[in-house]
C-alpha cells in the first residue's frame, strides 16, 4: 500500500506551500463612523444593492483573457484554487470598475488589508477581504448582508473607497487614510501604493489586429 505515504507527502507539500505563500501581514485599521447626509446614505445604499453583474466589465474578450491570465498568475500562490481565483478576479474587476477604481489598486489594498484571507477579522472587527467594518452594513446595507461573502465584501469595500475618494476630491492618500481609520498618517497609504505598484502594476500588451483577406 502506498496510499498512506502518498497522502502524508501531499500533506507535507500543502503545508510547505502554505508556509511559503507570500502573505502580507494585515494592516487593517478601523474605518471611522461619520454621520452621513440622507442623500449620501441613500446613494451609497443604491450603490451596494445586491445586483448580480449584468455584463462583463471588460471591453473585449481579448482584454479579459489577457488581464485574467496575468493576474491569475500573480495570485496563484495566494489563492491556489483556479476556479476560486478566476471567480474572485472577475468579481473584483467588475466591482472596482463599477466604482470607478483601478482594479490593481484594489488588489494592492486587499493584499495589505487582509492578505487575501476571505474570513479575516481585525481586532477592531473589520471583516473579509477588504476589511469592511460592520457599521457599514447597518448604515447602508441590509440586516442579511454577509460581509464574508466575496461579492458582498468587494462591493461594500469598493463603494466605501469610492465614497472616501469623493469626499477627498480624488486625493488617494487621504482617501486611503480614511479607509484604514488612520487619516493623516503615511504608513498605510504608502503600504497600499507600494503593493499596488510593486505587485499589481499592469500594462496590457497591445493586441495586433490582422487584416482579413
Amino acid at each position: 500500500m502506498v496510499r498512506g505515504p502518498r497522502r502524508f507527502r501531499a500533506v507535507l507539500l500543502a503545508l510547505a506551500l502554505a508556509l511559503a505563500a507570500p502573505w502580507s501581514p494585515a494592516h487593517a485599521g478601523a474605518q471611522q463612523y461619520e454621520p452621513l447626509a440622507a442623500s449620501v446614505r441613500a446613494a451609497l445604499s443604491r450603490a451596494i444593492a445586491d445586483r448580480p453583474p449584468k455584463a462583463s466589465s471588460f471591453t473585449t474578450e481579448g482584454e479579459a483573457a489577457q488581464w485574467l491570465a496575468e493576474m491569475s498568475r500573480r495570485m496563484e500562490r495566494r489563492m491556489p484554487d483556479r476556479v476560486q481565483r478566476d471567480e474572485f478576479l472577475r468579481s473584483l474587476h467588475y466591482e472596482a470598475t463599477r466604482a470607478g477604481l483601478d482594479p490593481q489598486l484594489v488588489l494592492g489594498l486587499i493584499q495589505v488589508e487582509s492578505g487575501f484571507r476571505k474570513y479575516a477579522v481585525s481586532s477592531a472587527g473589520a471583516r473579509g477581504y477588504m476589511q469592511v467594518m460592520p457599521f457599514w452594513q447597518r448604515l447602508i446595507g441590509r440586516a442579511d448582508d454577509n460581509l464574508f461573502s466575496m461579492r458582498t465584501n468587494l462591493r461594500f469595500g469598493c463603494t466605501i473607497l469610492r465614497h472616501y475618494l469623493d469626499i477627498e476630491r480624488g486625493d488617494l492618500f487621504r482617501a486611503l487614510g480614511r479607509y484604514n481609520g488612520s487619516l493623516g498618517l503615511a504608513e498605510y497609504p504608502n503600504l497600499v501604493r507600494g503593493a499596488w505598484q510593486q505587485h499589481w502594476h499592469y500594462t496590457p500588451t497591445p493586441v495586433i489586429q490582422t487584416a482579413s483577406r
